[in-house]
């Protein structure tokens, strides 16, 4: 015969759990650790998961940084020698420019090569050259007079000279050579045209001038900073 009461939860009194029941106290027991347990989850357990989701990301970053980083690892040295060849054919082209030694006797015959082609040189004057990292441009300030047929056939001259010539213009006119006979020309193909402005042509440093135009480079940039 079973004689356990019934616990009535409404007759047990917070002030006084020590005359609870025994059923009654484990049970309240077992409810407050119920309680610890899932605010443990929450304060604890819940934190611990947002900050494994961070890390995981942050994993997940520096897999594809070390990816991406071990790419450009493989492809450093093919770039080192791509860079190489290309510093090698820079110096090829460098070199196929007019030498120091050379360049006097380029601009008699840039000269020359206008007078051969029959045009006027009614200036021809070669100023102070510009030395640059790699090389060394020098301006010839200019005014010709000549015709279309003999303008392109001194192009063609100066391209067919034993060195390499690399002319750019600047400033440069081309218009029809007035006279007091013919104040109003007008550009046909064999009217007489004047040809006015500055042309650069350029030879390549030795290595002195080369050490000593990256020194100055270096020394300019140091002094801007």
């Amino acid at each position: 015969m079973n004689n356990k009461k019934k616990v009535n939860l409404r007759e047990l009194e917070l002030n006084n759990i020590g005359s609870w029941p025994r059923e009654a106290q484990l049970g309240f027991c077992g409810l407050i650790v119920l309680l610890l347990v899932v605010l443990a989850w929450f304060l604890v357990v819940s934190s611990k998961r947002d900050e494994l989701k961070g890390l995981e990301a942050e994993e997940a970053q520096l897999r594809d940084d070390f990816v991406e980083k071990q790419g450009r690892a493989a492809n450093l040295e093919p770039l080192k020698q791509q860079l190489a060849q290309m510093e090698q054919q820079l110096q090829q082209m460098l070199r196929q420019l007019p030498s120091k030694t050379e360049m006097p006797d380029l601009i008699v015959d840039i000269s020359q090569t206008a007078l051969a082609t029959g045009i006027q040189n009614d200036l021809f004057q070669p100023g102070p050259e510009s030395k640059q990292e790699f090389y060394a441009e020098k301006p010839i300030m200019l005014r010709m007079v000549g015709s279309y047929h003999q303008f392109g056939a001194f192009v063609s001259g100066v391209a067919s000279l034993p060195r390499v010539v690399i002319m750019t213009m600047h400033d440069i006119s081309l218009q029809p050579k007035k006279s007091k006979d013919n104040p109003n020309a007008r550009i046909s193909a064999n009217s007489a045209l004047e040809l006015a402005g500055t042309v650069k042509t350029y030879r390549y440093l030795d290595e002195d001038e080369a050490a000593q135009s990256a020194a100055a480079a270096d020394t300019a940039k140091k002094e801007g900073k």
